[in-house]
């Protein structure tokens, strides 16, 4: 046997041994189930973190097998790190993120991991220089790096020599950059050599993305990209999914009736940017898989819906193009909307589409989940609305000219029900008691209408999910709450109505807005026995009367109080300082004494006083550190205003 031959066996059987004996002891600290310079590396992440006052896993270096540490997986017959979930890792101790300086991470430390396929480093609010330290990752597949911050100005140049990515998340990562179209232009000897460089990074951002064969997902979303959006990326032959959304982006979308757009495509998001142009549904028509489209929030660019005769071979499950130019085409129908048997959101808002209401939505999409028709000049009645719809969790008709009723058996119609945002129409009728009988529903938001008639008590006390309840501006009356004391809604808005009575002296539940204003309320605001906490409280606008009784003192948590418009008398309470109030209204009352420790408070910005009786001098206000409007017109204040004021 040979000398070599011989000390390579004698090799293997020591280093066998030493990992028989590392699992026997810990104390043998070796890379028995890693090899060593993985275990050196995720050794100096740890590092890293304990200098930024970071929590660090417990079991990181707790034994010589960093396959065994949390968030470390490890595959193949000599192990090796495969993927690494160090998401969320930085957590400065006894400190708030946003109040702590960013986990300075270079990512040159993962370039041992010769193995690794999986990286995700999201939210660890990082600041990172760019992406050149993962060039030599051959295997790396899956990267995510969201809710992090570049700060280098290169991010998207370096994302080019990955070229083994399938997906890429760099959602919320600061990263910023232009794109620039060329095209034919008068050039200066100045301006040439600027021209040059940016012919240079367009080359640099294009050529990245030609690279990236083997791309299946890519977001983007949130980040300060800018300029135009490269057609390289619809030529992705693997390409599933693209979120380009809440950029800078602009001009065109690269694509035509010609473009070669790859049928493996799902996903195409691009909202909110500045995009401008025409899109043509019809350029889409190859891409068999396709289930999610989002161009919202751009809105110079035009939509059109037409498939020439042509049946779309997709099945869309979410189309949002709010805030958009869409022509009335997309309601009136036939289009290709009334071949898709699988959607689930819908989102046309705010497109200032004319035209009746569009039944059909109704009538032939029975998955729908989510859909969202506010914001534009629809007419009509909502009663041809009213079909079965078990699937429908959240509608919003808000904001256009709709007439007509809600239907008596609306839990019958709508049984999952979650949200029911109709303002700001026409629809008039009584609000019917089933609306009790949605288990779920959170959002309740009719006001702006002609309702009329008492709002059913159990809207009140018996939705233990109800969170917002919205009938301000309609024509509803009775016994203000409906006579009960327990409320189970957080947000009531009751404004501008025909509400009367007295206010409970007993009220309680978890309420933490209640706007009253503008109703027909009458007697004592006697807070004796409230057992609410409220942050926004008003009563603004009704017929109280009487002397404001101190026990309002006890409704520490206001924020918001607006006591104006009504028949107050006598004096302020003096709370000397335990109101933690931001905005106090008591105009228009018959005010006439008030406790300066009613005032006396470092939280007051707004402070309105006017048309009262007060009198006296006004040399307390130098205790309104805070305040930014000051209003006391309309009153008896007397002597001198200081030059210190």
């Amino acid at each position: 046997m040979s000398y070599s031959l011989a000390a390579k066996k004698m090799s293997s059987y020591i280093q066998t041994m030493l990992c028989i004996l590392c699992t026997l002891h810990s104390m043998f600290h070796m890379a028995c189930g890693c090899v060593a310079e993985e275990r050196v590396a995720l050794m100096h992440v740890r590092s890293s973190l304990v200098k930024a006052d970071s929590i660090v896993p417990d079991s990181w270096g707790q034994s010589g097998d960093c396959c065994s540490w949390e968030r470390v997986t490890c595959d193949g017959k000599v192990p090796r790190v495969s993927g690494l979930d160090l998401s969320s890792m930085y957590a400065p101790q006894g400190n708030s993120i946003t109040g702590s300086e960013c986990w300075k991470l270079n990512l040159t430390v993962f370039s041992l991991f010769r193995q690794l396929q999986l990286l995700d480093l999201s939210w660890n609010h990082a600041c990172l220089q760019n992406l050149d330290g993962l060039q030599g990752l051959t295997k790396l597949r899956y990267l995510n790096l969201s809710a992090n911050s570049f700060v280098g100005n290169d991010t998207m140049g370096s994302l080019g020599k990955l070229t083994s990515l399938e997906v890429i998340n760099l959602v919320g990562s600061n990263i910023s950059g232009t794109l620039r179209n060329t095209g034919t232009t008068i050039l200066s000897k100045h301006s040439f050599m600027w021209v040059f460089l940016a012919l240079i990074i367009l080359h640099v951002y294009v050529t990245a993305f030609k690279n990236l064969k083997h791309m299946r997902e890519l977001h983007l979303r949130s980040n300060q990209l800018s300029g135009s959006i490269p057609s390289s990326l619809f030529e992705l032959p693997r390409l599933e999914y693209l979120d380009l959304s809440e950029n800078l982006f602009q001009g065109h979308i690269p694509m035509s009736s010609f473009a070669n757009i790859y049928s493996a495509l799902r996903a195409l998001k691009l909202s909110g940017n500045n995009l401008s142009g025409a899109f043509h549904f019809f350029w889409l028509r190859n891409c068999t898989m396709l289930e999610k489209i989002d161009l919202s929030g751009n809105s110079d660019l035009s939509i059109d819906v037409k498939f020439h005769g042509l049946a779309p071979t997709f099945q869309l499950r979410s189309l949002v193009l709010s805030g958009c130019k869409i022509d009335d085409s997309i309601i009136e129908g036939p289009n290709f909307l009334g071949t898709q048997h699988h959607l689930q959101m819908l989102d046309l808002s705010h497109n200032n589409l004319t035209g009746s209401v569009p039944n059909w939505i109704f009538a032939n999409i029975a998955t729908l989940v989510y859909l969202n028709i506010a914001s534009n000049s629809l007419v009509g009645s909502i009663d041809p609305m009213w079909h079965h719809q078990s699937a429908l969790e959240m509608i919003n008709i808000s904001s256009n000219h709709f007439v007509g009723q809600l239907p008596t058996n609306i839990s019958s119609v709508f049984p999952n029900l979650e949200v029911l945002v109709a303002s700001n129409n026409i629809i008039s009728g009584y609000l019917p008691p089933s609306l009790c009988n949605i288990s779920n529903i959170l959002i309740v938001d009719l006001s702006n209408n002609k309702f009329t008639g008492e709002v059913p008590t159990c809207l009140f006390t018996d939705r233990p999910y109800l969170t917002i309840l919205k009938l301000s501006n309609n024509n509803l009356g009775g016994l203000i709450f409906g006579g009960v004391s327990h409320l189970s809604v957080e947000a009531i808005y009751l404004s501008s109505n025909k509400f009367e009575g007295t206010l409970p002296n007993n009220l309680s539940g978890n309420p933490v807005i209640m706007d009253l204003h503008d109703n027909k309320l009458s007697g004592k605001l006697d807070t004796s026995f409230w057992g609410l906490s409220p942050q926004v409280l008003s009563v603004a606008s009704n017929n109280l009367s009487g002397e404001i009784y101190p026990a309002i003192c006890k409704l520490t948590s206001l924020q918001i109080l607006d006591m104006s418009d009504n028949n107050f008398v006598g004096s302020t309470p003096n709370c000397a300082g335990e109101l933690q109030l931001y905005l106090l209204n008591m105009s228009r009352n018959s005010l006439s004494r008030f406790s300066r420790g009613f005032f006396n408070s470092s939280y007051i910005t707004v402070l309105d006083l006017r048309y009262n009786q007060f009198h006296g001098s006004i040399d307390w206000i130098h205790s309104l550190a805070q305040t930014r409007l000051l209003l006391l017109g309309g009153n008896r204040f007397g002597g001198q205003i200081s030059p210190n004021i």
